[in-house]
């Protein structure tokens, strides 16, 4: 099965897990759950946006930074942009934080509320150098949309 017909499943999968669901964490917890089983990746998790920092949420892998601040990282300035941030190689962006030497690129994607504040965001990790593409964003901004968190 190629990358897409996994997002595909996945996104039917993550739409089943959510229906009706009102509780955040729970929420993000099996969201993070079935993006780390179906696609493989090093580490998958939520950072929650608490005051001016980011604070960790439920996640899969290894343990990880525990907050960041606003603007910081990638994490902090995907927030601050409100926008995807797809990494190729994080050795080559600017401020990154290592929260594991063994993370080579990222995805992070806002979750915006309904009003259109960002209220958390996605951290993904691979092991590998550019890992993530359009096919990333695409369906895991599609995730994201959809979450009420």
């Amino acid at each position: 099965m190629n990358k897409e017909e996994k997002y595909r499943l996945l996104t039917e999968q993550v739409k089943s897990l959510t229906a009706g669901e009102t509780d955040s964490i729970a929420t993000m917890a099996n969201v993070v759950a079935a993006i780390h089983e179906t696609m493989g990746f090093f580490w998958t998790g939520f950072y929650r946006v608490v005051g001016i920092e980011l604070v960790l949420g439920p996640f899969q892998g290894p343990v990880a930074c525990t907050r960041i601040a606003y603007g910081r990282g990638v994490c902090g300035t995907a927030w601050k942009q409100g926008q995807t941030i797809v990494v190729p190689d994080v050795e080559q962006f600017p401020g990154h934080i290592a929260c594991s030497s063994l993370s080579r690129s990222e995805i992070v994607v806002p979750v915006l509320n309904r009003i259109g504040s960002v209220v958390a965001v996605l951290d993904i990790d691979s092991k590998e150098l550019s890992t993530f593409d359009d096919i990333d964003r695409q369906y895991l901004e599609n995730i994201c949309h959809d979450l009420i968190l």
